[in-house]
């Protein structure tokens, strides 16, 4: 498969990229599954508007600031480089950073459970990677090493793996599966947690194709972030699990046992 180009339409002489578009449109299905969503969560549909009035803006500028810090060389000293994001140079990391202290300060500000919001927004945050991730195929960029496999995106007469397509379904499947697990959540904060889990571990792998990595040093930023999240989130997990799982056994011993039955002078029980 090769690109047709990155530019989807145009209005009034501005170009209208598929990148931002396809972002566009993530960013609008990810808070419109929250917002009908958060009711079962204890949080108010119309919080979720609010948090998403912060979380748009916040989110580009930390996924960008997170990419001019890991090449820091290029940008330094060009505020216009810099700004220039319509030709790419968003890092997820960086917006998932910036979505996760929104969340914070928005739940703090309307008194409900930050766990409760993040266990809301991030299957939806999940769609939106996997819709987003085709913004860099239509740019041809984020691209894995070359390969003969027949699914492979051809940049410039080269076939290459298209690391953009395994992120996307592994994402879209990654949204089902968290919808799935919401409806048996056992503690707050555990599907947010499975997310941060399996979304590494595909990430990791992943980014082991890619050209275009970002370094510290020698070691490639994502596949360390990904060790650490995974380590993190597993710890977070178990504690969480495990305290699910006393707070069950308590609840079942705090519990009245059943009135015995008695049997009455005519033969029939009594309660």
């Amino acid at each position: 498969m090769q690109s047709p180009g990155a530019i989807a339409f145009s209005i009034f002489g501005i170009d209208v990229r598929w990148y931002g578009l396809l972002i566009g449109i993530g960013f609008i299905l990810a808070i419109l599954i929250s917002y009908k969503r958060a009711p079962r969560f204890g949080i108010e549909s119309e919080h979720i508007l609010d948090f998403a009035i912060w979380l748009i803006p916040c989110s580009i500028v930390g996924a960008r600031l997170y990419y001019i810090l890991f090449r820091w060389e290029y940008y330094a000293g060009d505020i216009g480089k810099m700004l220039d994001i319509r030709s790419g140079g968003l890092a997820i990391h960086g917006g998932l950073i910036a979505g996760i202290l929104v969340a914070y300060f928005v739940s703090r500000h309307y008194k409900f459970s930050f766990l409760d919001l993040l266990d809301v927004i991030f299957p939806s945050v999940a769609l939106g990677q996997a819709i987003g991730r085709w913004g860099n195929f239509f740019n041809s960029e984020a691209h894995g090493t070359e390969t003969t496999l027949p699914w492979a995106v051809i940049i410039d007469g080269k076939s290459y793996h298209p690391t953009f397509l395994y992120e996307s379904i592994w994402c879209l499947l990654l949204f089902f599966l968290l919808l799935y697990l919401s409806r048996k959540r056992k503690f707050k904060g555990e599907i947010f947690l499975l997310y941060v889990m399996l979304y590494s571990f595909e990430r990791f792998f992943v980014e082991g194709l890619r050209t275009d990595s970002l370094m510290i040093g020698p070691l490639r930023q994502a596949q360390v972030l990904s060790v650490c999240a995974i380590v993190v989130a597993a710890v977070l997990y178990a504690i969480g699990r495990s305290r699910a799982r006393k707070a069950l056994t308590a609840a079942g011993e705090e519990a009245p046992p059943e009135a015995p039955e008695t049997v009455s002078e005519d033969g029939g029980s009594e309660e």
